[in-house]
């Protein structure tokens, strides 16, 4: 390879990846703070032109894996150990032996969640489900469920660490993690579906379940 070429390729590989310390942040904050608009945010970038899209915050799935990121350096931090599936070396387990085969499962996992709410709001309003009309739902939940993952794995861990302050305060993110995360879905299903709150709340509840139901019978796939 030219020996120019590499250093530009550098160049844009390091500014891209330290400019994540700045938007990671921001959008964060835009996500917790102003999670419908941060979602609406998702829907109206994929209209613009590709070089132009998500140039102020971090694309969905970026955000999502960013966050997964830190929420596995923390479990690192506090100094749990490698996780049971890593040590575990039977079934499918084998194939998950390092922190960075962890990590893409944990991405599996947590985007079964945008996967099917937005397949949920797709059949909702009564639409043929294609890639299209999947991957602006899709894209907008990735800026919900990237909270919800960071939170809930740091309320994790810490319910799982020793310490009288620790398991109280994990037990306290999980719940305010789990209760943010409904009440947004709810939101948002109420905000894109004409049949009222009623409507919203079973929407959310299906794809929700769905999700979770998926995650465990994988996760149980590799215990």
């Amino acid at each position: 390879m030219d020996f120019a070429k590499w250093l530009n390729s550098l160049d844009e590989v390091l500014f891209e990846v330290m400019s994540w310390l700045v938007f990671f942040p921001l959008t964060l904050a835009r996500a917790i703070v102003w999670p419908l608009g941060t979602m609406e945010y998702a829907n109206r970038e994929l209209h613009d032109r590709e070089a132009l899209q998500f140039d102020d915050t971090l694309s969905p799935p970026l955000f999502l894996l960013v966050a997964l990121l830190l929420s596995h350096a923390f479990e690192l931090a506090v100094g749990q150990g490698d996780n049971p599936i890593v040590d575990d070396t039977h079934g499918l387990a084998g194939l998950v032996n390092d922190d960075g085969s962890l990590l893409v499962l944990r991405l599996l996992f947590f985007s079964l969640f945008p996967l099917m709410l937005a397949t949920r709001l797709v059949w909702a309003r009564g639409q043929r489900l294609t890639r299209p009309r999947l991957k602006a739902p899709f894209y907008a939940q990735c800026y919900a469920t990237a909270p919800f993952a960071l939170v809930l794995g740091a309320g994790t861990t810490l319910a799982t660490t020793q310490g009288p302050v620790a398991a109280p305060v994990g037990a306290a993110l999980i719940l305010a993690a789990v209760i943010w995360f409904v009440v947004v879905e709810v939101r948002w299903f109420q905000r894109h579906l004409p049949a009222g709150l009623l409507s919203a709340c079973w929407s959310a509840t299906l794809g929700i379940v769905s999700a979770s139901v998926g995650a465990f019978s994988l996760g149980h796939l590799f215990t």
